[in-house]
């Protein structure tokens, strides 16, 4: 399960970062660089690791090697060909690897042009897993291809373990690059030139990527886009004691130059002090981008304690008071609820004297012809999809009849909780709706931190819960609450 953020506070220059990465992402103008970094996290090998049996079949010390390119040609030179090699990238890169919270968060943010020199297929299943469909770029072949209804194209710039004779391993593949795989190049080059690249896991020693960050420079001079880089900033002294403090400080010194000289092509290093940040920082991000959508988790067989009139007034002022205030309404359209959110909300838009895009509602009913044998996992799927859109959920009633026709808890709206919870989202619960928002209300007196975390919630929670608040009070209190959550992952709180 993924860990909240609240515990993470992002310093000026990280804030700074999330503001105008997010805006270019709610944009359509970013895009993600991922490198090996973001595999090495989640179990698998890293260069070295792969090529320590080649160094040692050649008599070298992988150690003092820095010219991978070169050790890996030196080993294909040596046996007349890289079946070998491509055997060892096969058994590295196919055997069980994890996706991490990083593979997760990347997965759900809506950036459609993803670049990585990684052979694994983590990222792939990252988009799997939210529900996203992934075109993946191997060859010159396929790039002129498309497949219709993809949400993302994922371009592996140096091939993939499904076809490892055809990945970019030696020297010599590097120097025929341009010739084997030139429109990649160019493909890159007018991703630098149009988009705002984010660089996760890259450690800017690729000779493709140098040169091609060369020739943009080259022919933008000064009028270069800004992109990003993440990475750890090296501490100052070793945790473990096993480096003297004079080789950290040139560890430093050198990232620092290295920093410097990223900024002539545009690139801005935002530093990390630990690489357990980096999760933290992308979900903020992730906040940031997803803030303004609100979810609506609910269902009402059982209109009690409010009756049917009142539970339907409230839920039309909620789904008017999301679009009054500026916020989108995602809904599944849960049985006696949702009905008449979606309507108030509609009434919003079209009573508003202001322009209003098409997407300030997005209702996505649940796949009612899931086979019986998969449904719950289907469900389950759809929620997380429809809850990883937004920055906040409001909790409404949450009960469903069950096979005696009588008004149970709903497992449904429980789920939704649990999904929130585990994605850090702020869950606002209707304590006088009755039923699971009642029993999250109370959970959320009790642990306000757990459910509403960073925001100030106290009074607003006290009326959700209060049975004479009026459905104006109740809706100005949900409002409320939305807006500061939504300036907490603005990062202007």
């Amino acid at each position: 399960m993924n860990t909240p953020n609240y515990a993470f506070a992002a310093e000026r220059e990280q804030r700074r970062f999330i503001v105008n990465f997010g805006d270019k992402v709610l944009n359509g103008e970013a895009a993600l660089f991922v490198g090996a970094g973001v595999s090495r996290s989640a179990g698998f090998v890293d260069w070295k690791a792969l090529l320590r049996n080649v160094a040692e079949e050649l008599d070298l010390d992988i150690g003092k090697e820095h010219d991978l390119l070169a050790l890996a040609q030196y080993h294909v030179n040596g046996n007349g060909g890289r079946y070998e090699l491509n055997q060892q990238l096969i058994d590295a890169f196919t055997r069980d690897a994890t996706k991490t919270h990083v593979h997760d968060i990347l997965g759900r943010l809506p950036i459609d042009t993803v670049w990585t020199t990684n052979y694994d297929q983590l990222l792939e299943k990252a988009y799997e897993t939210a529900g996203r469909r992934v075109e993946v770029k191997l060859s010159i072949q396929n790039l002129a291809q498309a497949r219709r209804g993809r949400d993302i194209t994922l371009y592996k710039m140096h091939g993939c373990i499904t076809q490892p004779h055809d990945a970019v391993l030696t020297k010599q593949d590097y120097e025929i690059y341009d010739t084997t795989r030139r429109l990649f190049t160019d493909s890159l080059k007018g991703d630098f030139i149009e988009k705002t690249l984010l660089f996760l896991g890259f450690s800017f020693t690729d000779p493709n990527v140098e040169r091609i960050l060369a020739k943009v420079r080259e022919q933008l001079g000064q009028n270069q886009r800004a992109h990003y880089w993440i990475t750890r900033r090296p501490p100052k002294i070793c945790p473990e004691g096993r480096r003297p403090s004079e080789d950290m400080e040139y560890d430093r010194r050198k990232a620092e130059l290295q920093s410097a000289d990223l900024r002539r092509y545009g690139i801005q290093t935002i530093w990390v002090d630990d690489y357990a940040d980096i999760p933290h920082l992308l979900r903020a991000l992730e906040a940031y981008v997803m803030r303004r959508g609100v979810f609506v988790a609910g269902a009402a067989k059982d209109p009690a304690p409010l009756g049917r009139e009142s539970l339907d007034q409230l839920s039309r002022l909620l789904g008017a008071t999301i679009i009054g205030r500026g916020f989108n309404l995602v809904s599944g359209f849960g049985v006696g609820i949702a009905e008449q959110t979606i309507l108030g909300a509609f009434h919003a838009v079209y009573e508003s004297t202001q322009a209003q895009p098409a997407d300030r509602i997005l209702i996505r009913p649940f796949p009612g012809n899931a086979p019986l044998s998969t449904r719950a996992d289907a469900f389950k799927r759809h929620r997380e999809d429809l809850i990883s859109r937004v920055g906040a959920i409001v909790v409404l009633a949450g009960n469903k009849a069950d096979n005696n026709d009588a008004p149970m808890l709903s497992p449904g709206v429980e789920e939704e909780v649990q999904i929130a919870l585990s994605l850090g989202k702020p869950i606002i619960p209707v304590g006088i709706s009755g039923h699971i928002a009642r029993k999250i209300w109370e959970a959320a007196t009790t642990d306000p931190h757990r459910y509403l975390p960073g925001i100030h919630c106290e009074a607003e929670l006290a009326t959700l819960g209060k049975p004479d608040a009026s459905i104006q009070e109740v809706s100005d209190a949900i409002g409320t609450l939305l807006e500061r959550a939504e300036r907490l992952a603005s990062t202007k709180n």
